[in-house]
């Protein structure tokens, strides 16, 4: 392939992704002529309709991601200012100060505005370049629970390797200490990162969804809201720095929770992946957390 092509290809896909990029809403165009869209497919275009599709999507995006992170933190942050919780603690000696606190917050604030916000805002361009669905009808709730499903798989995939390249030489040094500040995790640290890898390891999060959409079938964009939902609910409960009773890691036995990140960021080492167990167990990466776990659990019954 000769060096004029590979331009005038890449200038072609340049010029489809700026003209997505401007595309206007037109509800006409999003439903299928004679199909009686529902409430919610109404609801849905409606938003876009006579406004920069790419814009409204980034916001939704935005609004939606601001909502769940914060919103499925705020149990865990009235737990720490309940003493009958503490005991659930996974390192009751270790406290944050307010000072570390706020320092995450305002970190995470300017990382999730000039870092997330502008991948957002560029997502739903690249999303119908891709052959994404963005019409009527919308998926059933089963494929979308499927879907999502298998894109936990490949996340979590892509970010054992990816995670675990994080902790050599300088790559640790210069961008995963960052996270690493916290040994002792709370929810919201969970986003708290070097914003190179949160653009790296946010890439694992795309990636299921792409590569669903190529090989197997076609992505619905609502579902990839439905998947950032579920995945930031899933690693705020793993940064949550508490083990309940009823943590889904007692009840799904290959669910990974906030026991096996929590290791993690206090010993530096080992435990990878973000949602299974599997991987870790595969590649012989949690035998040390297996030791200590059970130290900690007989610990535990004791007291």
């Amino acid at each position: 392939m000769s060096k004029a092509t590979v331009t005038a290809a890449a200038t072609a896909l340049l010029d489809q992704f700026i003209s997505e990029l401007k595309t206007i809403g037109d509800v006409q165009r999003s439903i299928p002529q004679g199909y009686m869209p529902t409430w919610a497919e109404r609801s849905w275009f409606s938003l876009f309709e006579g406004h920069n599709e790419a814009l409204v999507f980034g916001i939704v995006s935005f609004a939606l991601h601001q909502g769940v992170y914060y919103g499925r933190y705020l149990p865990y942050l009235i737990c720490d200012y309940i003493p009958a919780m503490h005991k659930y603690k996974l390192q009751p000696d270790r406290q944050i100060s307010n000072a570390q606190w706020w320092k995450c917050v305002n970190s995470l604030l300017v990382s999730q505005i000039f870092v997330q916000l502008p991948m957002m805002m560029f997502f739903l361009p690249a999303a119908k370049m891709a052959g994404f669905d963005c019409g009527a009808p919308f998926p059933s709730w089963f494929r979308v629970a499927f879907q999502v499903c298998v894109f936990f798989v490949i996340e979590d995939f892509y970010h054992y390797w990816a995670h675990r390249m994080f902790h050599y030489g300088f790559l640790y040094k210069r961008i995963h200490k960052v996270h690493h500040e916290h040994t002792a995790p709370f929810g919201i640290a969970a986003e708290y990162a070097h914003p190179l890898e949160t653009a790296v390891l946010g890439q694992g999060t795309i990636a299921g969804p792409l590569l669903f959409n190529y090989f197997i079938e076609q992505v619905h964009i609502t579902t990839m809201l439905v998947w950032i939902a579920a995945r930031l609910w899933q690693t705020v409960e793993a940064h949550c720095g508490y083990d309940f009773p009823w943590s889904a890691s007692h009840w799904l036995p290959f669910w990974a929770g906030a026991s096996h990140h929590d290791y993690h960021h206090m010993a530096f080492v080992d435990n990878f992946a973000s949602t299974f167990r599997w991987w870790d167990s595969i590649f012989g990466t949690d035998r040390r957390y297996q030791d200590y776990e059970a130290r900690r659990t007989a610990k535990a019954k004791t007291e």
